[in-house]
């Protein structure tokens, strides 16, 4: 049996604001196995990328974590629960040690005025007992690993000189180059061509089956989660509304979000056919709706029902779940 490598239980994230304490995430339970790629999918506000942030502690000075949320991190030698991580030893393995991450846009992520090879170096400087020459040989390697042509060279531009690929392949070749347990992959191409953007995704599987780690990938693109994950989790105003595997989830979907994702892609058998797009928008976090979270843009709310209570998670079996009424009778009272 393959332990999970880590383990969310009722994350919970709220960020304390003006107005109050604004709910990003509201009791995401998932977890993630070695080489696994779990694809975490959902509209823009969701709750994804602060669901990512939180496996690193990288979300901002005004969060709070719910008190039974849990994140736990499975080392060699140890647990770690990265929620309660306060000390320096723990915070180094999960920062760039066990987990890396690939952000949406490399060019927030490098500094402009460091050559690429110089921030690659430190990183490994830090995490590993590499000598400043053995680091730069190291990287040279990994930029040439991902695909970068005349990695040698590229090592010492900076990331302005670099096409949007290239940057990506630094990203990745960055993030890799400490030999994480996790790999967090939050849009990770988003900003690429098509051409490119494949070439990324192809390389991301490569290294799966190199590496055999677990990769989070972040996505928007039910087309890239299909031809990328094992498992999804789909995701709604800060909750996990279905889970399971891909071909559950692409062939078999439950619930109606999950439908409307899946109803708004091309179809690739008649192009002149009209997108059919979600009614309505995703609500503001500061105006949560009572009951389940999607009932606001539902076709098939259940009046009385979905406005007012939780659906309870319900297991269909073969590890796919769905939160739906429509599934499932059963509810939880919302005080």
């Amino acid at each position: 049996m393959n332990p999970a490598r880590i383990s969310v239980r009722n994350l919970s994230v709220r960020f304390r604001t003006d107005e109050g304490l604004v709910t990003a995430v509201d009791g995401a339970s998932f977890e993630l196995k070695d080489g696994e790629v779990l694809g975490l999918v959902g509209e823009s506000g969701s709750g994804k990328s602060v669901t990512a942030k939180s496996l690193m502690q990288l979300n901002a000075g005004n969060t709070a974590y719910g008190d039974d949320g849990e994140i736990t991190l499975r080392l060699e030698d140890r647990d770690i629960n990265v929620l309660s991580v306060s000390n320096s030893r723990d915070m180094l393995a999960i920062h760039g040690g066990a987990i890396s991450m690939i952000f949406q846009e490399p060019m927030a992520s490098f500094a402009p005025a460091i050559t690429v090879g110089r921030q690659m170096v430190e990183q490994l400087l830090l995490h590993s007992t590499m000598s400043k020459r053995e680091a730069k040989e190291f990287s040279i390697e990994m930029l040439n690993r991902v695909g970068i042509s005349d990695a040698r060279h590229r090592f010492d531009q900076y990331s302005f000189e670099l096409s949007g690929g290239m940057r990506q392949r630094a990203m990745i070749a960055m993030a890799l180059s400490t030999q994480p347990k996790v790999l967090i992959a939050d849009e990770p191409t988003t900003a690429l061509d098509v051409t490119i953007q494949a070439q990324v995704l192809d390389l991301m599987t490569d290294l799966v089956a190199e590496f055999g780690m677990a990769i989070l990938l972040i996505t928007h693109d039910l087309g890239v989660i299909a031809q990328t994950a094992d498992r999804v989790a789909v995701m709604y105003l800060g909750k996990i509304v279905e889970t399971g595997t891909v071909r559950q989830i692409i062939r078999a979907p439950k619930h109606p979000y999950t439908k409307g994702l899946l109803e708004a892609l091309p179809n690739l058998d008649d192009l002149g056919a009209p997108l059919t797009p979600i009614a309505g928008d995703i609500p503001s976090p500061l105006e949560r709706p009572a009951g389940c979270v999607f009932h606001t843009r539902c076709p098939g709310v259940i009046a009385g029902r979905c406005d007012v209570m939780l659906p309870e998670i319900t297991d269909l079996g073969d590890g796919h779940q769905v939160s739906c009424f429509a599934v499932s009778p059963s509810v939880v009272a919302v005080s």
